[in-house]
């Protein structure tokens, strides 16, 4: 089946956007490779540590028919989800499958990720002009109060598999942090690091002290960047998140565990609870 879809216009027409993510899904890769999807989630499945966060996520059902407009192209659905394979991640599956007919094929889907950045690149004008009107209608219309939802939660739950849209959500919490930002997080690890490198704030970790993150990858760290200062202490069993003393987010999962479990992420209103997590961090600077 994966002749009949062989040009470079038809493989960027499977590349999709989530969340500012350029993925293509399981259904279409199946068809590219010439295999059913389960072979695809087998792959992922017994091969779980090939396959980080930032090469596979999770998306529903809602969101793949959304995607779709032709679901019966797909070799095969789940009511569970579907895999969204980031370009380090169709290269990775192209190597365990080890056929010649997805080698081949990954590298014309590698031409067509490439082929779409430079599109995007000559075009980045015209973009920057649509994204300009779109967004001055969002000011004026009910969107707006659904945007501020989703990059500032103040109640939300993930459920198990939603990993990359709590990823990104609390990344997004990290970027509103101009002056400091306090992550309490007794389990974090150095996907934690990579989450605040791009951070141009003063960055504070309170971590147990058998923490998965080493004085070895704080060193290394702020070798590079020189805005992390580490704490180890034991005092606190939940995680927090401060943004420049004023926003205060509890979270119910370790940041690199979010999203393997249901879990739910709160902004905190109450001024007495702020004021204790306030004070309970000062005792540890």
């Amino acid at each position: 089946m994966n002749e009949l879809i062989n040009t470079n216009e038809e493989i960027v027409n499977m590349i999709y956007e989530i969340n500012g993510v350029e993925v293509m899904l399981d259904s279409d890769l199946a068809i590219l490779f010439d295999v059913e999807t389960k072979r695809i989630n087998e792959a992922v499945k017994n091969n779980p540590k090939k396959f980080p966060d930032r090469f596979k996520f999770r998306i529903d059902e809602i969101t793949y028919n959304s995607l779709k407009s032709k679901i019966s192209t797909s070799k095969g659905g789940s009511r569970r989800g579907h895999n969204a394979f980031t370009e380090q991640g169709i290269i990775m599956l192209a190597s365990i499958l080890k056929s010649d007919v997805a080698i081949d094929m990954s590298i014309k889907i590698t031409d067509a990720f490439v082929s779409m950045r430079h599109y995007l690149a000559d075009n980045k004008d015209v973009f920057k002009s649509l994204n300009y009107v779109n967004n001055k209608i969002i000011e004026h219309g009910e969107k707006i109060d659904y945007l501020f939802s989703k990059f500032n939660p103040k109640e939300k739950i993930y459920l198990a598999g939603e990993i990359y849209s709590a990823y990104s959500d609390i990344k997004n919490i990290f970027r509103e942090a101009k002056k400091e930002l306090v992550i309490i997080d007794a389990y974090a690890d150095k996907s934690v690091l990579d989450m605040i490198s791009t951070l141009k704030c003063n960055v504070l970790l309170i971590v147990k002290e058998n923490a998965h993150i080493s004085n070895q990858d704080i060193e290394k760290y702020n070798l590079q960047y020189s805005n992390l200062k580490v704490i180890f202490n034991d005092s606190f069993h939940d995680r927090y998140i401060v943004v420049d003393s004023k926003d205060y987010y509890h979270c119910g999962a370790s940041i690199n565990n979010a999203g393997k479990r249901t879990f739910s992420m709160n902004k905190l209103e109450d001024k007495e609870i702020k004021k204790v997590i306030y004070a309970e961090i000062n005792k540890y600077i």
